[in-house]
């Protein structure tokens, strides 16, 4: 979307979850929030893009990601366990071909399928800078008023 910096986190999930590449996140069912498997997610994003620089995020740990779904309002729904019938991409148990993943689901009213237009109400929740004071008396009220000393005679 035009109105989100292209390098912002929820933009990069947004192509993330929309590109055919990508197999570990994908829209629940009511594209109304975010299915990430855990195991294929750090397998076949952040493991594969930090071998050879191209990460997509800046980081090689999941925690982080989910850090910053939190930042970003995004609200757990559901962990689950997820039996894949084969090894994801480059895991292997060795027990017969199985193999154990987590399942995260979370939902965001400002990142749905379809609604691109949403994602600029995402913010990362960190505080902004207040203002100065503008208490009445406030010496920085006035921008040319001296600071009173706090020695008066």
């Amino acid at each position: 979307p035009v109105s989100i910096n292209s390098e912002a986190f929820p933009a990069k999930l947004w192509r993330l979850v929309n590109s055919s590449q990508f197999r570990s996140v994908r829209w629940d069912a009511r594209g109304q929030g975010l299915i990430i498997d855990e195991q294929q997610f750090v397998s076949e994003v952040l493991d594969e893009a930090a071998k050879d620089g191209s990460g997509l995020f800046k980081t090689k740990n999941f925690s982080s990601i989910i850090r910053q779904l939190n930042l970003y309002g995004f609200q757990k729904v559901s962990k689950g366990l997820a039996m894949a019938s084969r090894p994801l991409m480059g895991s292997g148990d060795g027990a017969g071909g199985r193999t154990t993943s987590f399942l995260h689901h979370f939902h965001s009213p400002h990142f749905c399928r379809d609604r691109p237009d949403l994602l600029m109400h995402l913010t990362n929740g960190k505080k902004a800078k207040r203002a100065p004071s503008s208490r009445p008396g406030s010496p920085l009220q006035h921008p040319h008023s001296k600071k009173m000393s706090r020695n008066l005679p």
